[in-house]
């Protein structure tokens, strides 16, 4: 049986394709308040605002390729079980060919019922405008989670970092929660990696490479399949 690599992965992933970041000095908490664009009462506010906001990240995301850090993890198919968690709301993962991707954030290529948060439905690089409706009637909203919403996926991840055998931390700043509590489902004793160009405080034995992702991926990935 394959042993299994679990990943998380954050913004600095997907940077190197030209996806813009938030926290970044020019990323687009500079140019957006986070309470403008990425929570719910900025929506009840301004439907407007927050739908163009997702429908530029829609288009930004149709406008780039998986870059090489995306590429790198699936060549750790061909020996592990790969199971990759992100924090990113892009699809470059699936475009790059990983076959296990979930979700922390929800997805940009989906929308769903402003009503029941369980009827989602896929609308690919399509705007949504105001007055575009689920299959129930409600009117459809990204299928993003904002700040203060629940994560619902959060308990299925855990339950894969308490099964990894390896534990690879990828372009992110482990601020960001629930998320940066997954290292601590992580059984003691499993190695682990972090790959990201700034120092990241990490309380547990890591083996870091502070590289970008699109050179440091490589060199984690070639030494676990050498192994």
């Amino acid at each position: 049986m394959k042993k299994k690599v679990v990943i998380l992965t954050g913004a600095g992933i997907s940077a190197e394709s030209g996806i813009s970041t938030f926290r970044d000095s020019d990323g687009l908490w500079e140019q957006y308040r986070v309470e403008d664009v990425a929570t719910y009462d900025a929506y009840l506010r301004n439907p407007e605002l927050v739908l163009n906001f997702y429908n530029e990240r829609r288009r930004q995301l149709f406008a780039v390729k998986p870059n090489e850090g995306h590429r790198q993890l699936v060549r750790l198919e061909e020996k592990y079980d790969v199971h990759i968690i992100t924090q990113n709301i892009d699809n470059l993962h699936e475009q790059a060919g990983s076959t296990h991707v979930l979700h922390l954030h929800g997805e940009l290529t989906k929308a769903r019922s402003d009503k029941d948060d369980s009827l989602i439905v896929e609308i690919g690089d399509r705007d949504i405008c105001l007055g575009d409706k689920a299959p129930d009637g409600a009117q459809l909203r990204p299928h993003i989670v904002w700040f203060g919403e629940a994560v619902p996926n959060i308990e299925p991840a855990a339950a894969l970092c308490e099964e990894a055998d390896y534990f690879v931390v990828i372009g992110t700043s482990m601020n960001v929660y629930p998320a940066a509590g997954l290292i601590h489902y992580v059984p003691k004793g499993v190695p682990c990696y972090l790959v990201d160009p700034k120092a990241v405080p990490i309380s547990r034995p890591i083996t870091i490479v502070q590289e970008k992702a699109g050179t440091g991926v490589k060199k984690v990935v070639d030494e676990l399949l050498a192994q």
